[in-house]
């Protein structure tokens, strides 16, 4: 083995910790890498920078502006506010028009941002509904996903396959020559979700919509400390602590159940009035909501969120012996006191500026008078050490502050806020501008030969000649992370050509197989992405595979599209971890799942898309 490939290897190892673990941003991940290939000698300067100008890179970039444009003039949202007349109430019929519209809607525009602006729609469909939002939100990213593969603008990982191959020399990729497996996959899929997601997704409750619920004017979080009186009591048989008039009535302190969505009477309401209501339990960096918090035994230290009228608050925590807990103001912790009430859970998204910089450090208060409360990552509270947490995509904060600084923290901020479908459209009389534009490109893509990258250009140029997006706005909507890692992965697999790596990989494989079936290297090079994707970004995978498949192709003598339609689709129906996808990081926190709610339900649909693309892809496309 040369001296070349040993270097190769340990920059490809490095770069996949770094990009696993998080030690460091994505950016920085990608820049430390091109320049190890500079320092090293792998590469020349142009070679190492070629990513930046790679026709993979720019095309997603200016997709990224033309689903911001999308996004921003409300184009998409005039197909969603139809969702609660069309299903009338039936959760399964909002499936089946889920299943209809969100996968078309990927199959052209990043499904990111379609993801992000669904989920108030769906949570406000759920309160409508009596259902909780968990039952849903999960389904909502799969069929993201299964829009991404219908077409090759449906996923940056597609555009990225497509622009190896046409640099490696071969013919690239039509817009629709992914579509029938695509529609295979998707049927499939829907077929699963909505047989399946009642029975197997757990139901839970989204804060922010159970405080919305009540007509409690504060919510805190109780510390119940070694002197308190709710220590080994059961929450959900905490009661007669609190007189609420001159009688001393009874107050109960009420667990947040799916039941309390439905309107309640007037005589609730005026019950309703006179009690302080448990939303969450926070124990040792662990949530608990619902029945799982009802049955909980407390115990000192436990951290309690409740809503409820200012003097119920006082007087429950004069009676059960427990004491304000604190949220975060910028850089220091204070009491919480008595703050105006509008509490939202925000999913930090993975284009927001916060990523990577300590909560600490960051000014929310001092910018936006928001405070913190709590961030919940991947299903698991964090109460401590919350100033020198660093912030991920996908992470949550509870927030609590006025409605202006929260809408001014959600523009600036890139934060998913967790409400209702009550957010403006800022720019609603250029949304038939902006689908024209979208469908300009589709259809002269589909009918010349114009590369894709000069039309989807075309198209961002104007998004911003026509207002429908300003050019501050078409900045904002690019996801530098999701760029900084094209740019940072494509030269690696330039790399791995030129020392040789890939040719001995294959060479390997070979020896240990012998003479196989090419169907069955297509199926172990979809079982290792689909994999692999689970853990890395799925470009990243594409980008390292790509080279090894195209290599394979010319050894074994075969047609590469196969191989390479194994590697997009592998990388792209990864269902089975938050970190998979994106959508799957963004819908944990407001469906309040945890790591193994992806396991029992994404599992078995990795498994049914393996076999489907072991059986399909050589019918569809011969090797």
């Amino acid at each position: 083995m040369s001296l070349e490939i040993v270097l190769l290897l340990v920059i490809l190892i490095s770069a996949t910790l770094l990009y696993i673990t998080r030690w460091l941003a994505m950016e920085v991940t990608a820049t430390l890498t091109i320049i190890a290939l500079v320092i090293t000698g792998l590469l020349r300067p142009e070679q190492a920078f070629s990513g930046f100008s790679n026709s993979a890179t720019l095309t997603v970039a200016a997709m990224f502006v033309l689903s911001g444009g999308l996004m921003r003039t409300g184009a998409l949202e005039m197909i969603t506010f139809q969702l609660s007349r069309f299903s009338h109430g039936s959760t399964l019929r909002l499936l089946l028009l889920l299943a209809a519209i969100v996968p078309l809607a990927s199959a052209f525009v990043n499904n990111t941002p379609v993801v992000v602006m669904m989920v108030p729609v769906i949570i406000s469909l759920s309160h409508q509904f009596g259902q909780s939002p968990s039952k849903l939100l999960m389904p909502l990213s799969y069929f993201a996903i299964l829009g991404g593969t219908l077409t090759l603008l449906g996923t940056s990982t597609n555009i990225l396959v497509d622009g190896i191959y046409r640099q490696a020399g071969g013919a690239g990729f039509g817009i629709f020559e992914f579509a029938p497996l695509g529609m295979i996959y998707a049927a499939i899929g829907t077929i699963y979700i909505v047989f399946t997601s009642q029975r197997i997704l757990p139901d839970r409750q989204v804060i922010s919509f159970a405080v919305q619920q009540r007509k409690a004017s504060y919510v805190t979080e109780l510390l119940v400390d070694e002197e308190s009186d709710l220590i080994d009591k059961r929450a959900g048989d905490v009661v007669d602590r609190v007189g609420v008039d001159s009688r001393k009535q009874p107050m109960h302190m009420l667990i947040s159940q799916r039941r309390r969505l439905s309107r309640p009477s007037s005589a609730n309401e005026d019950a309703q009035e006179s009690t302080v209501e448990l939303l969450e339990i926070f124990r040792e960096e662990r949530i608990y909501r619902g029945e799982e918090a009802a049955n909980l035994h407390l115990l000192a230290g436990d951290v309690l969120l409740i809503a409820g009228l200012p003097n119920n608050i006082s007087q429950f925590m004069k009676s059960t012996n427990t004491q304000l807990a604190s949220v975060l103001v910028d850089d220091q912790r204070v009491p919480i006191g008595s703050l105006e009430q509008k509490v939202v859970e925000a999913v930090v998204l993975p284009e927001s500026p916060f990523v990577g910089r300590p909560l600490g450090s960051i000014g929310l208060y001092r910018t936006y008078g928001v405070t913190v409360m709590g961030v919940q990552r991947q299903g698991r509270q964090r109460m401590r050490g919350l100033r020198s947490l660093p912030l991920q995509s996908g992470d949550v904060i509870l927030l609590q502050g006025q409605s202006g600084g929260l809408d001014q923290l959600r523009e600036t901020g890139r934060l998913l806020l967790v409400e209702g479908i009550d957010q403006t459209i800022v720019r609603s009389t250029k949304n038939r501008q902006a689908i024209l534009i979208m469908l300009g490109v589709v259809l002269v893509a589909t009918l010349s030969e114009i590369p894709i990258v000069i039309l989807a250009l075309v198209g961002a140029v104007l998004m911003i000649l026509t207002r429908c997006l300003r050019t501050d706005e078409a900045m904002r909507s690019l996801d530098t992370p999701t760029l900084f890692l094209l740019a940072g992965t494509i030269p690696l697999g330039l790399a791995m050509e030129s020392t040789g790596l890939a040719a001995q990989i294959v060479q390997g494989v070979l020896a240990v197989t012998g003479g196989a079936d090419p169907r069955i290297f297509l199926s172990i090079f979809y079982l290792l992405t689909s994999l692999l994707t689970e853990l890395i970004s799925n470009n990243a995978v594409a980008v390292l595979l790509t080279p090894i498949a195209l290599q394979l192709a010319v050894t074994l003598g075969i047609d590469p599209k196969p191989l390479l339609i194994a590697i997009a689709f592998g990388a792209s129906a990864s269902f089975m971890t938050p970190m998979g996808y994106q959508t799957n990081a963004i819908v944990m926190g407001p469906g309040g799942y945890n790591f193994r709610d992806y396991l029992k339900f994404g599992m078995p649909l990795n498994l049914l898309m393996w076999i489907t693309a072991t059986i399909m892809i050589p019918l569809l496309w011969p090797l």
